[in-house]
């Protein structure tokens, strides 16, 4: 098991780097770009995974030994911080599409609700 500050800092890192390429995402699909649009959205979408697998690691850890994890300021901040992320790439995957349907009805199905 990683110690609590580098679990927080991947989670820092890999949803920063996520929310990044989200918003990148957006400005691609603004300019009409949707190859690099969805180029990014797929890495945020691993970039998200990575972070997500290392949550995952860490709430099993704490599942087999409560209080193994000490909530810190550092480790609220991560876990706000990989939420946020979160959701930026929700928002952006149904952005893009929007706009990929604006500049003639293309759709490409992803992430359509």
């Amino acid at each position: 098991m990683q110690d609590d500050e580098s679990v927080a800092m991947g989670l820092i890192v890999h949803g920063g780097n996520a929310r990044s390429d989200a918003l990148q995402a957006i400005s691609k699909a603004r300019a009409g770009d949707f190859e690099a649009a969805d180029a990014l959205l797929a890495h945020g979408a691993r970039e998200l995974a990575v972070a997500h697998d290392i949550q995952t690691d860490q709430l099993s850890a704490e599942a087999r030994e409560p209080g193994a994890t000490e909530m810190t300021l550092l480790m609220a901040h991560a876990q706000d911080h990989l939420m946020n992320a979160m959701t930026v790439h929700d928002l952006a995957t149904q952005m893009v599409e929007l706009c990929r349907q604006l500049v003639g009805g293309q759709t490409q199905g992803k992430g359509r609700r």
